[in-house]
Parts: structure tokens; sequence; C-alpha cells
């Protein structure tokens, strides 16, 4: 992995250039994307519903659950 400035990266950044190999990819981390788990109790009718949906778009019940509440939360 190279080293450079700060200054000398954000130019070359700012210029289109890649950048990349000044990284260390193997210890990247997304702040606040760790998964928690939740327990969330809802009605059989809202359950059917979700497994419909989910099975109309051919993914899983949780994967709707998230691309909802994601949308929501934009």
């Amino acid at each position: 992995m190279k080293r450079i400035s700060a200054t000398e990266l954000d130019k070359k950044f700012d210029d289109g250039e890649d950048v990349s190999e000044y990284f260390d990819w193997s210890t990247a981390r997304r702040p606040n994307r760790e998964p928690t788990l939740v327990d969330v109790e809802l009605p059989t009718w809202m359950v059917n519903g979700l497994d419909i949906e989910a099975q109309r778009l051919g993914i899983t019940r949780q994967a709707l659950i998230r691309t909802w509440l994601e949308e929501k939360l934009k």
C-alpha cells in the first residue's frame, strides 16, 4: 500500500484518478451497518401479506422488510 499526504490524495481524487491503491481494504468498515437483531410481533394477516409481496418480488420476507424500512427512513 502506497502512502501520500492527504492533500495529494484529495487532488488525485478530485482529478478523477483511481486512489484505491492508497487504502487497505482488508480493514475497511462501514460504520452503523452492523446487523442488530430486532424482534417484532405482527398479526398473521400482516405476515401473510409480507410473504405474498416477497414471493411476488422473488425475495425473502426479511429482505422485503429491510427494503421497505430503508425506503421509509431515507
